[in-house]
Parts: structure tokens; C-alpha cells; sequence
């Protein structure tokens, strides 16, 4: 696994990790996640400011980033589950 996916797999287990441990209401389990996400962006965009402490290049851009954000959560929120080719019924022979 690479760069995006490990980290999406790395959240999606610490957030089932969290359900099981104790009784969190799922919403509230979304709730701190996207909180948990607005103070990852926050200390990411404070070293890549006006004096940047990293070399990556990239500029925050608050009012675009969270519209970019925003529209990632809708995305998934909306998108349809599309079976995999080993889900779907075998329709005859080959």
C-alpha cells in the first residue's frame, strides 16, 4: 500500500478501533474525526505559511482548501458502492 491508501486504511482502523472500545455514538465518532481533520489542516498550513518550515512548495489556501474538503466528504457521502468484478454472479461459462 502506498502514500493515500495507507493512510486511509491507517484512519479507517483507528476509527473502528474507537467504536468497539467504548460506547461512541457513531455521529460522535465523525464528529471528532472531521475536528481531528480542521487540527491536522491547521498545524500543516501554520508550517507552510508566509515563512514555510517545510520545501514542499504547497501554500495553504483556507477558504479553497475547505471547500475542496468539503467536497471530498460529499463525494463519498453520495458515491455509490460499485461491486467488484469477484462480487458480481457468474453468468455463464468462458
Amino acid at each position: 500500500m502506498r502514500g493515500q491508501a495507507a493512510l486511509e486504511q491507517a484512519l479507517t482502523v483507528a476509527f473502528w478501533d474507537a467504536l468497539e472500545r467504548g460506547p461512541l455514538p457513531p455521529m460522535a465518532a465523525l464528529e471528532a474525526a472531521a475536528r481531528t481533520v480542521g487540527t491536522l489542516y491547521r498545524q500543516i498550513a501554520s508550517l507552510h505559511g508566509p515563512a514555510p518550515r517545510c520545501g514542499c512548495g504547497w501554500q495553504p489556501e483556507p477558504d479553497e482548501d475547505l471547500i475542496r474538503l468539503e467536497a471530498m466528504l460529499a463525494a463519498a457521502l453520495i458515491e455509490r458502492h460499485r461491486p467488484a468484478l469477484a462480487d458480481l454472479p457468474v453468468q455463464g461459462r468462458a
